[in-house]
């Protein structure tokens, strides 16, 4: 299956009522995705190459296609394929990534798969390390204040 972008794409009138309607579009799908983005994480960790990740999330979603070609044009001539990680339930696209921190070239990279194509909703998951934002200072107090509420 390869995803192209169709010119002139018009949203028919019932379906715009729809999205008028519902604020998150797919929210069901994507708490799905994300809840299982956790479990597959807190399941293996980080450390693993992309596909690893990749292939999990495959077995633990339903109606996914891996590794979807992607076909760009331009001014009616192909100039470029690119395999999208995953698409879920040809709805959701999700690009993989294990990496330290999200730059913002992953960023760019879904937001032009979600142009060439006619999928609306992307997600970026980061498999990368897991980053915990303690303060150890927070918790020791030398000198301890009342609180304001008590007075």
């Amino acid at each position: 299956m390869t995803l192209e972008a169709k010119p002139n794409a018009s949203i028919p009138a019932d379906e715009l009522a729809r999205l008028s309607l519902d604020p998150l579009r797919y929210r069901a799908i994507t708490e799905k995705i994300i809840g299982i983005f956790y479990e597959v994480y807190n399941e293996l960790g980080h450390g693993f190459l992309e596909h690893v990740y990749a292939r999990s999330m495959e077995h633990a979603l339903a109606a996914v296609a891996r590794e979807v070609p992607i076909a760009v044009w331009f001014r009616g001539l192909r100039v470029g394929d690119f395999k999208g990680d995953l698409l879920v339930e040809e709805k959701v696209m999700l690009e993989l990534k294990a990496a330290r921190a999200i730059d913002s070239a992953f960023e760019k990279q879904i937001l032009n798969y979600l142009r060439a194509i006619e999928v609306e909703i992307g997600l970026l998951l980061n498999f990368g390390r897991r980053f915990a934002f303690e303060n150890s200072r927070k918790k020791i107090r030398v000198y301890p204040r009342a609180s304001a509420a008590a007075k």
